[in-house]
């Protein structure tokens, strides 16, 4: 997961935890876990799909996943759900789908165990995540299933940094070199 450094200069990203789905030498992509989409619930986008919702269907929270095609829907999951090809498998814990199918299956309870919803990603072109890691735009750390699902949007930032040993309130937005 990528975690924004204070000072990052992109009011998108400022607090941001990303969590990386794929990096290669062609570039990176990943979603933001922790900024709820303004005014938008899952419940909503289902009328708009037209999507039945069953019963006792769960609500999965909907979340702002980066500034590239806000239009475009990502759900990341659990595992335990793989729908044929169009799942991607990120590792043994995480599956992302971006098909209408995973709406359909949580609709009627039936989908992974659990999930967010991110409209939109956050993309970056061949070396640019690197040079925004060396610039000290962004720290790492390892992602979990209980950063990711289980902890709440507003309480993940300081969570990962957790994760790494750092209190946010000795982060600096100046980096340097020794």
């Amino acid at each position: 997961m990528l975690i924004a450094m204070p000072g990052m200069g992109d009011p998108r990203f400022e607090q941001a935890v990303v969590y990386m789905c794929a990096h290669s030498e062609d570039g990176a992509m990943g979603l933001i876990v922790n900024k709820p989409a303004a005014d938008v619930r899952f419940e909503d986008l289902l009328d708009q799909l037209e999507i039945p919702k069953a019963e006792g269907a769960g609500e999965i929270r909907v979340m702002f996943g980066g500034p590239v095609e806000h239009g475009r829907g990502f759900v990341l999951h659990s595992a335990d759900y793989v729908a044929n090809e169009s799942t991607l498998i990120v590792d043994d814990e995480v599956g992302m789908t971006a098909t209408l199918d995973i709406l359909e299956d949580i609709a009627r309870g039936e989908g992974p165990t659990q999930s967010l919803l991110a409209l939109g990603y956050s993309g970056w072109g061949p070396g640019q995540l690197e040079g925004e890691l060396a610039a000290n735009g962004w720290l790492t750390c390892e992602a979990s299933p209980e950063l990711v699902f289980g902890t709440s949007a507003d309480e993940k930032w300081v969570a990962a940094l957790g994760s790494l040993g750092i209190d946010p309130l000795l982060l600096s937005a100046e980096g340097g070199r020794a």
